[in-house]
């Protein structure tokens, strides 16, 4: 039956029917025995719970803080689906541990994660607070002072926000009346009221833990940059690009499998050395009086910049054209230039015709009211942030910042150790996390990971094993799965990149062959370096050269062939067909290219399961089109995951794109899938339960569409990138990253959640970054094993890459269409394309 979502996307069913055929022989009573995924039939969780109900549970946990009773088995089954719990018997000390959420398959690894657990004295408890206060003060800042004046009632250790106070002991009554008195003599009673004991998971404590972390990084000097901390004392200057890098980390605390870990990486703060004045002066000079306004406010409107007199950053939102240094603005009751307001803080401004900057705040103003209005940021002291795409195209720019920002293990694990060993010698800092009886390890997480077993790939009659996730070497001169020819097409190319062009034509027919392509000779097309003049040649199966990789021009050939006259197309750059030694490479992976835009296969991979849909979700903020959310569905058609429908979703919600996916599977099968098994790829923690609480639901709705009798299994799985979790693995000594395949679903997973890390690249520079995955609902009765390889699996399948990739290969392609769309063609593409991978 259908269940009813709970908590973070967990689903309550119903139990499934005993058979007699899963009778399960359960081992004796031990002291600490651990039901793992070796001693249990995970395809019997209803028999488990019966067992679990009737032999253990009357003698087994009497303490209902930790949960209510189960009443049946129907409930205990809920909490054994939903949950990684641990059942204490409280009188012997025997624990039973039943987790559903982990693996067993693979080869185990002993990694290192760069996780630091919080060391706190036995029995901490955070006690809360209510205050008030008689008569009311509306300022925050005079109820701190207020609050100050009886530390040795409440003690040193204390967190005040205005209305609650933090205590890390508790205070001798219930209610407790103070009494305090301004510098304007007038007597003030507060009334402090105990109102909760937190224990250390409360979520109201992990916000805590963060605070006193934070206050703990300004007292090592750390300087707040958006939401992370950098350290502006030891800068690294690159000089020849007028670029400095402020070292930093990123950090968030929260309560983990086994323990409340500090999860904390390295992070960078990219500084230009020129300021904003300066980059205007240079502009101007480009641009020339008359365009300068138009070209200004083009290139800084939407910047971050930084002003280093108080390390604060601002989002440039507008130019105010008619305001300089010399205007004055309202100082309490009285009026002072923005020049004069600078100068008493030491800043003197040298150009006093220079045009401010505006910046919307998006602070709230005093007593919970709108902003005061923008802020006004005199260019002379803002220093520009980040890279432009000009900096990021230039190799020799990203190679001298990788030197720096590209760590590897060891460096990482160096730069960790030694943060953390500032923390235990700096005297004010251990002073601050005795006080509330607090401390970090002092040294890295260790813990054990399994290597899930390697993929073979098929390709043709052929399979074989890839070479450090890499098979470009092993699928040469082999025949790909199915080709399709490639008889009437077009090269369109401008007169000075003629010999590039007939060179990449010959090169083609070359590495076409061995790969089973059959290519007739496409009819070469010369059109003049004008944009109008290539469209006007644009009609049929094309390969354009084009002279230079500008936007305009790209944009212009991808709308007019994916919406006006919908034609697979692949566009080159002249320059990458400019050196000879690498033109069989690039002319092989152009081959691969079109060979799949037409509907080709490449390789495959072994995927056991029948009658099973994946599906890949994304979606990209197109600003050219207001900022709105533009979404990318793609689904697989076939059972090797080599075809797929695609089709654009208006905004992140996916209802109505669903029937469309499923009737092109009922086309391509003449069946609908028993099982289907989403890919959500965008969404951050915050967003989990919008997706369980919205899209599931209207997944469900949209599956009855092909109707009522058809319900085929669902699984969602949210897929994260961005993440600051790494791991490192111990061989020959050396700390080095994990093989890929490596998986992680113990120790730094969530408690509530059923998720797992998957390391499946190999990098050749730097750390490498894994991925995680977090099932947010699950009516599959797969095992934890089947959906982390299943998962590993997908990850060989993107066609654009003769190797491994970090996400698997629908979540790939939902994230390419969507930036095209959102990129280049701000429109939704022609329907007559949505069988093809026509946006690789």
């Amino acid at each position: 039956s259908e269940g009813e979502l709970v908590g973070r996307g967990r689903q309550r069913t119903a139990p499934g029917a005993v058979s007699s055929e899963g009778a399960v022989r359960f081992p004796s009573v031990s002291s600490n025995m651990t039901l793992t995924p070796k001693t249990i039939d995970y395809g019997y969780p209803s028999l488990v719970c019966k067992w679990l109900m009737t032999t253990w549970f009357d003698r087994i946990c009497h303490d209902t803080s930790l949960f209510q009773k189960p009443q049946s088995v129907t409930e205990l089954n809920h909490l054994v689906k939903i949950s990684k719990f641990k059942l204490p018997w409280l009188q012997s000390g025997l624990t039973v541990t039943f987790d559903i959420s982990s693996g067993f398959s693979g080869s185990p690894i002993e990694l290192k994660a760069n996780f630091f657990k919080i060391l706190s004295r036995p029995q901490w408890v955070l006690y809360q607070y209510h205050v008030d206060f008689k008569p009311v003060m509306e300022s925050r800042r005079l109820r701190s002072a207020l609050m100050y004046q009886h530390e040795e009632t409440l003690g040193k250790a204390r967190t005040f926000d205005g209305a609650l106070l933090f205590l890390p002991h508790k205070l001798h009554n219930t209610e407790t009346v103070l009494y305090s008195e301004t510098r304007m003599g007038e007597k003030v009673q507060i009334t402090v009221t105990l109102t909760n004991e937190l224990p250390p998971t409360s979520p109201v404590c992990l916000q805590f833990y963060n605070i006193i972390f934070r206050r703990v990084l300004r007292m090592l000097n750390m300087q707040q940059i958006g939401r992370h901390y950098y350290n502006p004392t030891d800068p690294l200057n690159i000089p020849q690009h007028r670029l400095t890098i402020w070292p930093g980390f990123t950090s968030t605390i929260l309560q983990y499998e086994s323990s409340i870990m500090l999860c904390t990486d390295v992070s960078h703060k990219v500084l230009r050395s020129e300021t904003v004045l300066s980059f205007m002066m240079g502009l101007r000079q480009q641009s020339g009086d008359q365009r300068f306004p138009e070209a200004c406010t083009k290139e800084l409107v939407g910047l971050i910049v930084l002003t280093k007199y108080n390390n604060k950053t601002y989002r440039i939102d507008d130019i105010a054209w008619d305001h300089t240094p010399n205007n004055t603005f309202k100082r309490g009751d009285s009026e002072i230039s923005f020049k004069d307001y600078y100068k008493q803080y030491g800043l003197d401004i040298t150009d006093g015709n220079q045009v401010l900057l505006i910046s919307h705040m998006k602070k709230i103003g005093p007593s919970g009211g709108p902003p005061q209005g923008p802020a006004m940021l005199v260019p002379e002291f803002c220093y520009l942030t980040g890279l432009t795409d000009k900096m990021r195209a230039d190799f020799n720019i990203m190679k001298d910042l990788s030197t720096h920002t590209r760590l590897t293990p060891e460096q990482r694990e160096g730069r960790l150790n030694r943060f953390v060993g500032n923390i235990h010698q700096n005297t004010e800092a251990q002073t601050e996390l005795n006080t509330w009886g607090l401390n970090f390890d002092n040294k890295l997480l260790s813990l054990t990971g399994r290597v899930l077993p390697a993929e073979r790939i098929v390709q043709g009659s052929r399979t074989y094993n890839p070479w450090q996730a890499d098979w470009s070497k092993e699928m040469r001169g082999i025949p790909l799965i199915s080709c399709r020819p490639l008889e009437n097409w077009l090269m369109f190319f401008t007169r000075r990149n003629n010999d590039v062009a007939q060179a990449l034509l010959q090169t083609l027919n070359k590495v076409s062959t061995p790969l089973g392509i059959r290519m007739q000779r496409a009819i070469m097309v010369e059109y003049e370096d004008r944009q109008e003049s290539l469209l006007r040649a644009l009609q049929q199966n094309v390969v354009v050269v084009l002279p230079s990789n500008r936007k305009d021009k790209y944009d212009s050939v991808k709308k007019y062939l994916c919406v006006d006259c919908p034609t697979p197309s692949q566009c080159v750059v002249a320059r990458t067909l400019a050196k000879q030694q690498a033109l069989m490479t690039v002319a092989t992976k152009i081959a691969l290219q079109i060979n799949c835009k037409m509907g080709g296969e490449l390789w495959s991979v072994e995927i056991p399961l029948k009658q099973l849909m994946i599906v890949g979700i994304d979606c990209y903020h197109d600003t050219a089109a207001g900022k709105r959310s533009i979404g990318a569905l793609v689904a697989s058609l076939n059972q090797g995951m080599s075809r797929y429908f695609v089709t654009m979703i208006p905004s992140i919600l996916t209802a109505g794109s669903f029937p469309g996916a499923l009737k092109a599977w009922l086309k391509h099968n003449n069946c609908l899938p028993s099982r289907i098994i989403v890919y959500r790829d965008g969404v951050g923690d915050g967003m989990l339960q919008s997706v369980v609480n919205y899209e599931v639901p209207q997944i469900m709705e949209s599956i009855k569409t092909m109707g009522h009798d058809y319900a085929p299994k669902l699984t969602l799985v949210v897929v994260k990138k961005r993440i600051s979790s790494r791991f490192f693995a111990r061989i020959d000594g050396k700390l080095t990253n994990p093989p890929p395949g490596t998986c992680i679903d113990t120790e730094v997973t969530r408690p509530e959640w059923y998720d797992f890390f998957i390391v499946s690249q190999a990098v050749r520079m730097g750390s490498v970054s894994p991925t995680h995955y977090n099932v947010v609902y699950d009516s599959s009765g797969l095992k934890p094993d089947h959906m982390q390889r299943l998962t590993y699996k997908l990850c060989h399948m993107y066609y654009n890459w003769q190797g491994i990739i970090r996400v698997p290969a629908p979540c790939q392609y939902a994230h390419k269409l969507a930036f095209l769309v959102g990129q280049s063609i701000h429109r939704e593409p022609n329907m007559n394309l949505d069988d093809f991978l026509y946006y690789l």
